[in-house]
């Protein structure tokens, strides 16, 4: 059974959000998400523009943008043009929150330093895109075409829906690192509290005291040493049993 046209689009947009979850998946680290994110993006408005469209990622944390990843090494290039000349159709995105599109650069007269340097390198058209992210961080996908009029009403819808399943993406990566954050601090926490717990126990036995008094033993000598009271306990465990003390989990 055929689709009909007017299901294609979201056929579409659900391929693009899967594409964008394999993306996330495969990645090591943010940095490559980024980079996937960005020749996925590139890829997807190429075929929608029938001509080459290269795309970088802008991130901007406390109001300073930097260009984080992009589809090939030229878009990171383009994309540093406009960082270095400190405004243009991707700055003023993030800044309006807004998408910006610079559809003939010999036409345009926005930013004029700026597309000069686009013309010299070819590119004659540019669209940003914004994304935020949190409260404190947005993003923007910055695409460049080497022809004017590329970002046509089609090709703009079909980017602007790419960023919005991008956008859900990055929250989804955000909300994984906290999680894997969250796991990491808990688990050393636990490893600490068995370190402390099991060093107590050594200083009742050498001292015949209780675990309040071995407790306060423990403290008094890490504030004289200025040293973590983990560090102190792990460094008794290890002079007892020549062996640091670990956390195991039981299924």
């Amino acid at each position: 059974m055929s689709s009909s046209p007017e299901s294609e689009p979201a056929e579409q947009q659900l391929q693009g959000i899967l594409d964008l979850q394999s993306v996330l998946v495969g990645a090591e680290n943010g940095s490559e998400f980024l980079t996937g994110l960005s020749r996925l993006a590139a890829a997807s408005i190429s075929d929608a523009v029938g001509d080459e469209v290269e795309c970088a990622v802008t991130v901007k944390v406390k109001r300073r943008p930097l260009t984080a990843a992009g589809s090939s090494a030229r878009a990171v290039e383009i994309d540093r043009l406009e960082q270095a000349i400190g405004d243009g159709p991707c700055i003023a995105a993030l800044r309006e929150m807004s998408p910006v599109i610079i559809d003939d650069g010999a036409t345009d007269p926005r930013w004029p330093a700026l597309t000069k340097k686009f013309t010299e390198i070819g590119v004659h058209s540019s669209l940003g895109i914004p994304m935020e992210i949190s409260e404190e961080a947005s993003a923007a996908l910055n695409f460049f075409a080497s022809k004017p009029g590329a970002f046509t009403p089609d090709v703009f819808d079909k980017a602007v829906g790419f960023a919005a399943a991008a956008r859900d993406i990055l929250h989804l990566s955000v909300r994984i690192d906290s999680a894997h954050y969250r796991a990491e601090n808990l688990e050393s926490a636990m490893q600490s509290r068995t370190a402390i717990d099991v060093a107590c126990g050594v200083i009742m036995a050498q001292n015949r005291c209780s675990q309040a008094e071995a407790m306060e033993i423990l403290t008094r000598v890490s504030s004289n040493r200025n040293r973590k009271l983990r560090d102190v306990a792990a460094e008794l465990i290890g002079q007892v049993s020549g062996d640091s003390v670990e956390t195991h989990f039981e299924g």
